[in-house]
Order: C-alpha cells, then sequence, then structure tokens
C-alpha cells in the first residue's frame, strides 16, 4: 500500500487525507448501499462526478486499501468494485453523518427508513449491516 504523506499526526487529519475529499464518500456511501458497483453506476448517482475525478478518487480508495477490484462476472470489460473491511470500518462514521444530515435536512424517504432502524439499535444495525458488507 503507497504510504499518504501526512499533514499532521492528528488522526482526523491523517483520516481525511484518505477519505476527506468532495467525493470519496459518495463512493463508498454507493458501495455501502448497493454492495459493488461499475464504474458507470458510479457515473449514474445523482452527483454527476466527472470521468476524470473518478477515476482518481476510484484508484485512490484502491491505493488505500479502503476498495477493491473484482472481476465482473458478465462482462471482461467491466470491474466490479467492493468495500474492504477498512471500507466497511467506515460504517459508523457514515451512520452519523446520515444521522447529522437528517437533524438538519429534509432526507428522502428511503433514508428516513433506514435511520428509524438505526435509531432503535444503532449497534445491532451496524454489526448486521457489516456482516451483510463482508
Amino acid at each position: 500500500m503507497m504510504e499518504i504523506k501526512k499533514r499532521s499526526d492528528c488522526p482526523i487529519s491523517s483520516s481525511l487525507d484518505i477519505w476527506g475529499d468532495k467525493w470519496s464518500l459518495l463512493i463508498v456511501r454507493d458501495l455501502m448501499f448497493k454492495k459493488q458497483c461499475t464504474y458507470g453506476d458510479f457515473l449514474k448517482s445523482d452527483e454527476k462526478i466527472a470521468t476524470n475525478i473518478l477515476a482518481s478518487r476510484l484508484q485512490m480508495l484502491e491505493t488505500n486499501g479502503v476498495i477493491i477490484k473484482l472481476d465482473h462476472p458478465e462482462s471482461k470489460a467491466k470491474v466490479l468494485y467492493k468495500l474492504t473491511q477498512k471500507g466497511v470500518d467506515l460504517l459508523p462514521l457514515m451512520i452519523e453523518i446520515n444521522l447529522w444530515a437528517d437533524k438538519y435536512f429534509t432526507l428522502p424517504i428511503e433514508i428516513k427508513s433506514m435511520l428509524k432502524e438505526v435509531k432503535k439499535d444503532k449497534d445491532a444495525f451496524i454489526k448486521h449491516k457489516k456482516i451483510e458488507l463482508l
């Protein structure tokens, strides 16, 4: 794994060096809630990521062990991206971001439904979702 040049020893700063740009957590989000995605799937997201940015972020996330590439079962021309254990370990962070957003924004019904389950028993939800992702 390529070593990231750290700005400081602060854990928040070091973490942001890997997933703190505008797009990386959206890629993780898609993988977390869709499980596997192709390059084309990411391009279809509502945020409309540019192809050069997507390629760069996928490479960076792969280099840092957050995602892996898998052979596509139906096409040799495509690959599937999947979260690694390191990527799945971002789930509690993603849940907290969603809970924060629920407090300050109007969220789509499917996200509100998920958060309703989270609020019943956050630890159990995270445990079950991690198993599902791996």
